[in-house]
């Protein structure tokens, strides 16, 4: 079996933490022995000073065996086997590829320059730049990136998609080469912030001014228009893909030949076509892209950009659904279709039901709170407690959390079916993209591993932060907005480091600290003593891969074996977790292999960069 990439969410690049923990702590490099300081020697200062000493060699020998020996051209995928033989993205990558998803090319860059930023050494500058150059060339024509590019040129990449893409059975988004650029999973918006920062530097730089021109050109081209004003209008979203490719896919037929046990209420997904022009909330899509415009507004003054993002912030009010189920879904229409009107709840990927869903309805009542920070436009809080008690009205059930242990820890089912308010559960039959298919119905019980039936929602936070913003004081809403980059004035810094955690809006406000907190010594230490004399730090795959041996069987599977598994049969390219294979020949459980993964590296070097710029 193969071994793949590690993938960090997209909002954390510290929340998949994967250090092997020393028993006890190493003693820093250097601290045993005396150093002269302005005639001076303590055993304080020389621990101090050897140690940073070691921490800035750390540094530099792992982001120089990552610029030059990992990297393809300044590209990044996610995972490498250590003598490099097999590469992995989401999914097993070619080794001329440049992974745009985080924690790929961009996630790797923005490590790079924030080490920078915390040392002035020009070796981590360069290489970032020669990361930021691997994305200039890997930008799409109408200014956006696609999740991945392929050095080697246009027919690897297709072929890549025709082989392992398609037979990814539960990767939708790859088995089928699309001719755009995405805004899922922050490829785009990530990629754009890196851009932006590497033309701060250095102004003069033609090809990342013309690449940071592009991508804010695409974004404002991309955001949808029409209507604005009606209720329910999509103006102000963005579709998770642009611009329209006629080929796209627009649904998931199932099998000639269903299972004898397929439940008689079953349904099929994607009902409303082609997922990606629907108005997207999935990944916080609307929220990133937000994001890096009112960065070019902070930091170049682009005072235009401004009318953009107001735009999308009501677009975010207007899609919230009716009480009582005043929630939002993945997608909405972005115009009436079928009968059924602009602003509607929209069915994504095959697992995507039409439904409201209760983490993106958690993710836009925070996007909310921000925004009336932002504006100090107090109806942006107007639509949340309708919010909050549809939130309380679709808890998960005693019994739901009991007789699925994939749910068991869980509050809320991520799927809620408009009209009834009855949860939705997916499943799927088969075992591969040929003889297989995903499907749901209101049985809670046998539903997917990858892609969870239930979600934990923070009520009371969300309740306790609606409630600390209404007490807010005229006064205190004032400071706010005087500090929003909403608000015209010169343009000022972003803050320094991009790689240490997600960004939120809140920390573009003028005037805002962004001291970092030093690592404590014996974090520092693990750290070193994992990278030792190697150059490089190794951690455990989250999941391995079987590598593509031909198109899957269509031959019909009766049984149940991959319904809750992370991967059908040996035909199938999608990873899995090595301990927890479907429980059939040939797998088998195993220890996750050791690779070089570059959320580690990303974690890692976060760790030596607040120890040098706290």
């Amino acid at each position: 079996m193969n071994s793949p990439a590690k993938k960090s969410p997209p909002s954390s690049a510290l929340s998949r933490r994967r250090l092997v923990q020393a028993a006890t702590a190493a003693p820093l490099v250097g601290a045993a022995s005396g150093l002269a300081t302005g005639g001076l020697t303590t055993p304080a200062a020389a621990a101090t000073a050897a140690s940073t000493d070691a921490v800035r060699d750390a540094m530099l020998r792992a982001a120089t065996y990552m610029d030059e020996t990992v990297s393809y051209q300044g590209a990044y995928v996610w995972s490498y086997r250590p003598d490099l033989s097999l590469t992995w993205g989401e999914m097993e990558a070619r080794r001329t590829m440049c992974w745009v998803q985080p924690p790929g090319t961009p996630t790797v860059g923005h490590a790079l320059l924030d080490a920078y930023v915390a040392t002035g050494e020009k070796r981590f500058l360069d290489a970032a730049r020669r990361t930021g150059r691997a994305l200039v060339r890997a930008q799409r024509p109408e200014g956006g990136w696609n999740y991945i590019h392929d050095f080697a040129g246009a027919k690897s990449l297709k072929r890549w998609y025709e082989s392992i893409g398609f037979n990814g059975w539960r990767l939708e988004e790859f088995q089928h080469l699309y001719d755009n650029s995405t805004f899922d999973d922050a490829a785009t918006s990530t990629a754009g912030q890196l851009i932006l920062r590497l033309h701060l530097l250095d102004p003069r730089d033609r090809g990342f001014r013309r690449s940071l021109n592009k991508v804010v050109d695409f974004i404002t081209d991309a955001q949808i228009s029409g209507g604005e004003g009606v209720e329910h209008s999509g103006d102000g979203g963005w579709p998770q893909r642009w611009p329209v490719d006629p080929k796209a896919t627009t649904e998931m037929p199932w099998p000639k030949k269903l299972p004898s046990w397929l439940p008689e209420d079953a349904r099929e997904g994607m009902v409303d076509g082609d997922y990606t022009q629907h108005v997207t909330f999935n990944d916080n899509v609307l929220g990133e892209n937000i994001k890096l415009l009112l960065m070019c507004v902070v930091s170049l003054g682009r005072d235009d950009l401004v009318e953009p993002v107001r735009r999308a912030m009501e677009c975010v009010r207007r899609m919230q659904q009716p009480a009582p189920q005043a929630g939002w879904g993945l997608q909405h229409l972005a115009e009436d279709r079928d009968g059924r009107p602009a602003g509607a709840v929209a069915a994504g990927r095959s697992y995507e039901p039409r439904a409201l869903t209760t983490h993106t309805t958690q993710t836009n009542i925070e996007q909310l709170f921000t925004y009336f920070q932002l504006t100090g436009d107090r109806t942006f809080l107007d639509g949340v407690p309708a919010a909050l008690d549809w939130l309380a009205s679709c808890r998960l059930t005693a019994q739901q959390k009991a007789e699925n242990p994939l749910i068991a820890s869980r509050t809320h089912p991520t799927f809620v079916e408009p009209g009834t308010n009855r949860a939705l559960f997916v499943h799927r039959f088969g075992s591969n993209i040929e003889n297989g298919a995903y499907y749901y119905d209101y049985d809670h019980r046998d539903t997917l591993s990858h892609y969870s039936g239930g979600r934990s929602v923070p009520e009371a936070r969300l309740r306790s932060e609606y409630d600390r913003l209404m007490a807010l004081t005229d006064a205190e809403v004032a400071d706010l907005v005087a500090r929003s980059p909403l608000t015209p004035g010169d343009p000022y810094d972003l803050p320094p480091f991009f790689s240490l955690h997600d960004l939120g809006l809140l920390e573009l406000l003028r005037g805002t600290s962004h001291e970092v907190d030093r690592p404590d010594d014996a974090e520092v230490a693990t750290v070193l003593a994992d990278l030792g004399e190697k150059d490089y730090w190794l951690s455990a795959a989250e999941a391995i891969t079987n590598p593509f041996r031909g198109p899957g069987t269509k031959h019909p599977y009766d049984g149940k074996a991959y319904m809750s598994k992370h991967v059908g049969d040996t035909f199938d390219t999608s990873p899995y977790p090595s301990n927890n294979p479907p429980a059939v020949p040939p797998y088998q459980s195993a220890e996750p292999p050791q690779l070089i993964n570059t959320s580690t590296f990303v974690e890692n070097l976060g760790t030596l960069i607040r120890a040098s710029a706290s």
